[in-house]
């Protein structure tokens, strides 16, 4: 059985290994924030949360199909959260009755496998149930599909005859085995036979002496005889035992997938809680395929920031239709780090099939998302901060491909400006040669410069806004580089408080 949650045709791989440079996004990108909310304070759905949303998918369709999916949980969030809650009460209880069988004893294989069977049947019963009184509230493909493979392989035919083999399993009136003579008479060919159904009344069988057969009785005390004997019944019912651990294990891990894919639904209503708590927006993106630079948006926001803050979150408007870079400039304390993380966290986010902060939101997919930014000062490294800043973008460029997203946050400023724009200019020109979409924020005004000087109609240039008062609005338009470096800001900003504190 697949849940079909995720994907159409198969199962999310929890196991899959992270993409290269995670951890360096995580940092950059402070997805700890983002997945602490979705998490709620549940160590396995931060778990499942960071899986999904490092494992970003670049299908068109399978980003619309878990949109799809997220809408009708948001439409039936308490349904949701009540079939989450069942898998980990499955899940628990199975972990707490059977503790992974490690005996190699058929007997008690069997009876530990048929307890916990019982249970697991009981509770993919009230699964079905969910779906039979609430199938008809959900329009998405994906529970469509779990809905009625639920029904159709779960129908009251299939427990009736489940519950009927597992109480035969119980083996209430003994152990019916076949066998044939082997070489020197050995006993071979051991099988488990269906128990015959008792005919006539039980007045009758009582006083019925019965077709004549040939029994012993072991004496109490012969240890020797009872061994054997159980040893006779363990090659009977080896098969049989191994097949009920086996049909335990497939439900179990049935279960196990569906607390995995309901669980990134489960985060998801989370994040949407707390943002509609704060009173923020968010949209279902629409996304476009790789290669097709279409990225635009309205009321862009940083999610970790509204996350993390009791004011109002300034969003930001986006034009970037057919855009390879985008240079961004102005003020320091402007918002452009803010801006900056806003898209790679929402480019993250609708690549999972979320939904995204902003009021309209379309972006084309990228094959991988990368981030380089500046580190603080590391006092036990033997380089220079450039040199450190050269080998991590080395180790980026091994894993970068056409169609990436690449993201600078004031990357190459550990030298003099000459130095580093120029090393900023060759990076950023090879890369998108090479069709590698990049964002750059920087101070540099020879790396802006140069490139706008270039009029490439597929470059765009967004600045800071600063008011005449020195006063940020957080806000960034779509306006060349300049010169200044707005030292008079820090001069305000140094005098002003000294004279206010004297």
């Amino acid at each position: 059985m697949k849940t079909h949650l995720m994907y159409l045709e198969q199962d999310f791989d929890l196991s899959r290994p992270g993409p290269p440079q995670q951890a360096a996004v995580v940092q950059d990108l402070e997805l700890a924030t983002l997945i602490a909310a979705m998490a709620n304070g549940d160590r396995d759905l931060a778990s499942i949360a960071q899986k999904v949303v490092l494992a970003i998918t670049t299908d068109v369709a399978t980003i619309l199909y878990r949109q799809n999916i997220l809408r009708d949980c948001l439409r039936n969030e308490s349904i949701i959260r009540a079939a989450y809650e069942l898998t980990i009460e499955t899940l628990i209880a199975e972990r707490k009755n059977y503790l992974g069988i490690t005996t190699h004893y058929p007997q008690w294989i069997l009876h530990r496998s048929v307890e916990v069977m019982e249970m697991l049947v009981s509770k993919l019963q009230r699964l079905r149930d969910i779906a039979d009184q609430h199938a008809g509230r959900f329009t998405s493909e994906g529970f469509g599909v779990m809905f009625t493979m639920l029904q159709r392989e779960l129908d009251d035919d299939y427990f009736a005859l489940v519950r009927r083999h597992l109480k035969q399993l119980k083996f209430q009136r003994g152990t019916l085995l076949s066998a044939r003579l082997g070489e020197g008479n050995r006993g071979a060919d051991y099988a488990l036979r269906a128990e015959n159904a008792p005919e006539g009344t039980r007045l009758q069988r009582i006083l019925s002496s019965g077709p004549p057969s040939h029994s012993f009785t072991l004496p109490e005390r012969d240890e020797s005889g009872a061994r054997a004997l159980s040893e006779l019944r363990d090659r009977g019912i080896n098969l049989v035992a191994n097949a009920v651990a086996q049909s335990v294990d497939h439900i179990v891990s049935f279960f196990k997938m569906l607390s995995i894919e309901l669980g990134f639904y489960v985060c998801c209503l989370n994040l949407h809680a707390a943002l509609a708590h704060r009173g923020e927006p968010v949209c279902f993106p629409i996304p476009s395929p790789a290669g097709y630079r279409g990225r635009k948006a309205t009321g862009l926001y940083d999610v970790c920031l509204a996350l993390t803050t009791d004011r109002k979150v300034v969003g930001n408007d986006l034009q970037a239709d057919s855009k390879n870079l985008c240079i961004i400039t102005g003020a320091n304390q402007g918002g452009k780090s803010t801006f900056l993380r806003s898209v790679g966290v929402a480019q993250m986010m609708m690549q999972c099939g979320m939904f995204v902060p902003a009021q309209e939101f379309a972006a084309n997919v990228s094959e991988g998302i990368f981030t380089h930014y500046k580190r603080e000062e590391d006092t036990a490294m033997e380089s220079g901060k450039l040199d450190e800043e050269l080998r991590r973008m080395s180790a980026v460029a091994d894993h970068l491909v056409p169609d990436a997203l690449m993201l600078f946050n004031e990357s190459f400023a550990a030298t003099n400006e000459r130095e580093g724009s120029e090393i900023a200019r060759q990076i950023v020109a090879a890369l998108t040669e090479r069709g590698v979409e990049v964002f750059f924020v920087s101070h540099q005004y020879e790396f802006a410069q140069g490139f706008h000087a270039q009029h490439r109609p597929d470059v765009l240039f967004l600045r800071a806004e600063r008011q005449p008062d020195g006063g940020r609005t957080f806000k960034l338009v779509e306006a060349a580089p300049l010169p200044t470096s707005f030292g008079q800001d820090l001069y305000r900003r140094i005098f002003d408080t000294a004279a206010a504190s004297a």
